[in-house]
């Protein structure tokens, strides 16, 4: 899904140096033809990947490149997205923006992120039902994160609107049926966990995406479980490369959860752990040891909560699941709607709704960003 060409960057020829700036004329081509037609767009694509190489070239050779075209060179690409040009003009742009921010390094050149018009990319609403548009929108949401940090964060992070496109929409596809593309949400979660220590980014993440965003996680990863558990139970488990995938997959979870925790971000691990407990580890896993009642074989719990053990070390949830485990009150596991909090039940809002509504609640308070044409507002009931 991700192995897609890129050697049109590779084969620059050493002889001819078609990235003087004699040849910027291309960033004129740009401004005349501001309207996709049949006719312009094979000129237009070509126009915008000259143009990209010539960046890149900027980049490791020539800087003033930079002032010349980082004006207006996104603004003439969220145009042309606008318009809806075509499946092949929209793939030929994330191509693109994939290419120019993998290779580009030097901090001056990533201002090519200021004024807001990566971020209205980020929100376009494009065809995910593309396999090859999904693979290139990841892709390029996984590139921008790789390049956060202290400096950048502010690219891609509005304080005074309180929003962040390039992490929130990333987290909507944590669910997705194709594995590359969860595992590229894992990757971009990661990075912007890890990235940055900015008190006002964390916060944003804390109050406006962690509940929704773990809560629907959990609920993926059991409903995971209680599939893996059907595949034992059935004839399904004779087809061993199936079990294999989906016992892969699991444990693929638990190293991701893992890998927040040992992160150590206090609030993320508080809200993790809670989670954790008290809607997986406890009411579906363990509960299943003890009751008639359970969600899933016996021996498929134990063989799950051996790997907990082994593939997660953060000690304050690892110490609580065996405190429970080895000394807790099995009464906790009612499964009465009042019985208490310790329960494996769905979350009332998809994730993408919860994100939504949040968003909507915080603008009431604070006011529109300056040129941040957010094209994802519409409610996606």
């Amino acid at each position: 899904m991700f192995g897609r060409s890129r050697s049109w960057v590779g084969g620059q020829s050493k002889t001819k140096n078609i990235h003087s700036l004699d040849h910027l004329y291309m960033y004129h081509i740009l401004t005349k033809n501001t309207t996709v037609t049949d006719h312009n767009r094979n000129l237009l694509v070509e126009t915008i990947r000259s143009i990209t190489e010539i960046l890149i070239w900027g980049d490791q050779n020539d800087s003033s490149v930079f002032f010349f075209l980082e004006k207006n060179m996104f603004v003439f690409f969220l145009n042309i997205l606008r318009q809806k040009s075509g499946r092949y003009v929209c793939v030929q742009l994330l191509q693109t923006l994939n290419i120019l921010f993998e290779n580009i390094s030097h901090e001056t050149s990533l201002y090519l992120l200021s004024n807001n018009h990566v971020n209205s990319i980020i929100v376009h609403k494009f065809d995910f039902s593309d396999e090859e548009i999904m693979a290139y929108y990841i892709s390029f949401l996984k590139t921008l994160s790789l390049k956060l940090n202290n400096h950048t964060v502010h690219f891609f992070y509005n304080e005074h609107t309180n929003d962040f496109a390039l992490y929130t929409e990333a987290i909507k596809f944590f669910n997705h049926p194709e594995s590359m593309v969860r595992i590229a949400v894992r990757t971009i979660t990661l990075n912007v966990y890890k990235a940055v220590d900015n008190q006002h980014m964390l916060h944003y993440i804390r109050d406006k995406t962690a509940v929704p965003y773990f809560s629907n996680l959990v609920w993926f990863i059991g409903s995971h479980v209680i599939e893996l558990d059907k595949c034992v139970q059935t004839d399904e488990h004779k087809n061993r490369g199936k079990l294999s995938d989906l016992v892969a997959e699991h444990l693929d979870h638990l190293h991701y959860l893992n890998d927040i925790l040992i992160i150590n971000c206090e609030f993320l691990n508080d809200v993790l752990t809670d989670h954790l407990l008290n809607r997986l580890f406890l009411p579906l896993y363990v509960y299943s040891l003890v009751s008639e009642e359970r969600k899933i074989n016996p021996q498929v719990s134990l063989y799950l909560l051996s790997q907990v053990f082994l593939i997660i070390h953060y000690q304050p949830l690892v110490n609580a699941l065996a405190d429970v485990i080895l000394n807790g009150d099995l009464s906790v596991f009612s499964c009465q709607p009042d019985a208490g909090v310790r329960r494996f039940v769905k979350p009332p809002e998809s994730l993408e709704r919860s994100l939504e509504m949040s968003r909507h609640r915080g603008r009431k308070r604070t006011q529109k960003r300056p040129n941040y044409k957010n094209l994802g507002e519409e409610d996606d009931d």
